[in-house]
């Protein structure tokens, strides 16, 4: 394993400026033309290379630390670069590898701050990969082994960030006809949980049924009922917040989601219940907030979103709130944009309720600005703030 984690290391040095130049070529001499890649989409068959950018402005102010002390407002430019490179040799097999940019230490982020106006560190500026893998694909069976996103179906990050990619296998069935317009699917799989994007610490297992009704083409109604069982390793981390290292999780998950019909200004209602069963004793607690409870350990998110972001021109509308208790998610795993806490690689994102509003809109070039605005306070402690982002993206 050591040699493994040596030479990943050896690579990363390698490719950190062939990525950031080439990412840059893009960004200033303009991307692939979209049907070079889309044409081996359609065949199933050939070579596709992909990937994103953004360019994200963030403010944070009004915040207080866990002991009720402010922070220094903040504002910070920071970029995402991602590229990766699919081989498929025929209909069945693919091959998958993926580059991001961030901090080596972060699972969850693959940011890289660029300019901070309150004369912060602007942090590591690493590249490393976040997937590698292989696919099978036959009929309705899926199955893949190697590093990838944590493959259940979700309406948000609230649970899981899409960013923290996991080393294991998984499989799953799909499109098993129940009545008309009717379909379900299954997925499970097996993990090691990532500890930064090198180490691991952990291990995680997961089952989710997802329930589907369509009306051409068009999802009117979604449900689904899932499990997350996660074990902790103990003295095995070096990045992870709260005791996430060595604590287990029994997370029951159930989403339900309403969509109108195809229309001219799309609406969605989506609803998240999170339950974790597992049972804990006082010196379990170690690391968590002050004022945790054994039984803080349950949330729930509801979210509606007006319109989509397909098309230029196109526009979103959004809102959601949130609550979620200490326990009710792996804080290390979970989402990094509603607050600041934790340190400047692991964010602790569990123990608040708290509000989001987003707009966007498709802009020329195919790039799309998202908006977020964020209002959040601990459970527990004085812990709050707000938080402001607008995201210029642009996938190729």
């Amino acid at each position: 394993m050591q040699k493994i984690i040596i030479t990943q290391k050896r690579i990363i040095s390698e490719i950190n400026v062939i990525l950031l130049l080439t990412v840059s070529f893009f960004i200033l001499f303009g991307f692939p033309n979209p049907s070079f890649s889309q044409a081996f989409i359609q065949d199933s068959t050939g070579i596709d290379i992909y990937g994103d950018f953004r360019f994200r402005f963030e403010q944070d102010w009004n915040s207080e630390t866990s002991t009720g002390n402010e922070r220094d407002d903040r504002a910070r430019a920071r970029v995402r670069g991602r590229i990766g490179i699919k081989i498929r040799p025929n209909k069945v097999f693919e091959f998958e590898a993926r580059l991001r940019s961030g901090n080596k230490n972060s699972q969850q982020s693959p940011h890289v701050t660029i300019a901070d106006f309150s004369n912060n560190s602007t942090g590591k500026k690493d590249v490393i990969f976040d997937k590698y893998n292989f696919k099978l694909n036959r009929n309705n069976f899926w199955l893949w082994g190697g590093r990838n996103e944590l493959p259940i179906w979700k309406q948000n990050e609230l649970l899981w960030d899409d960013d923290a990619t996991i080393m294991g296998g998984a499989l799953g069935f799909r499109n098993f006809f129940l009545g008309k317009n009717g379909n379900l699917s299954f997925n499970t799989g097996y993990a090691l949980l990532p500890d930064g994007m090198i180490e691991d610490s952990g291990e995680i297992e997961f089952a989710q049924f997802v329930y589907s009704r369509n009306v051409n083409d068009a999802t009117l109604f979604a449900a689904a009922g899932g499990l997350l069982a996660m074990q902790g390793e103990d003295n095995a981390v070096t990045n992870l917040l709260s005791g996430n290292d060595s604590r287990d999780y029994v997370i029951w998950i159930g989403n339900l989601q309403l969509n109108t019909k195809k229309s001219a200004i799309p609406l969605s209602l989506g609803f998240d219940f999170f339950y974790n069963s597992k049972s804990y004793s006082d010196s379990d607690l170690v690391g968590t907030p002050t004022g945790t409870d054994n039984d803080d350990t349950e949330g729930y998110v509801f979210q509606i979103r007006l319109g989509n972001l397909k098309k230029k021109g196109n526009w979103l509308i959004g809102y959601s709130f949130a609550d979620i208790e200490a326990l009710a998610v792996n804080a290390s795993y979970a989402q990094d944009d509603w607050m600041r806490w934790g340190s400047a690689t692991q964010t602790r994102a569990s123990d608040f309720k708290g509000h989001e509003i987003r707009v966007g809109t498709v802009l020329p070039l195919k790039w799309k600005m998202l908006l977020r605005l964020y209002s959040v306070e601990s459970k527990n402690n004085p812990e709050d703030g707000n938080r402001l982002r607008i995201d210029f993206n642009r996938k190729f």
